[in-house]
């Protein structure tokens, strides 16, 4: 069995934004593995985050 990795990147790092992602990629059979944000020098707001799944797929 071989294990996939999915990364999503978005700009948008609003919790319904994030919560979206979460859900479309969880209902295709991905497993939610983390959040890694990109952060502003001068802000403590992060400028973009990556959402990271994984997958064990038989057929590889």
């Amino acid at each position: 069995m071989a294990l996939h990795y999915k990364v999503v990147e978005t700009s948008n790092v609003a919790d319904d934004e994030l919560e979206r992602i979460l859900n479309e990629w969880v209902a295709q059979g991905w497993s939610f593995e983390g959040f890694h944000f990109a952060m502003r020098e001068n802000s403590k707001r992060p400028s973009m985050a990556f959402v990271t799944f994984t997958r064990s797929d038989a057929t590889a």
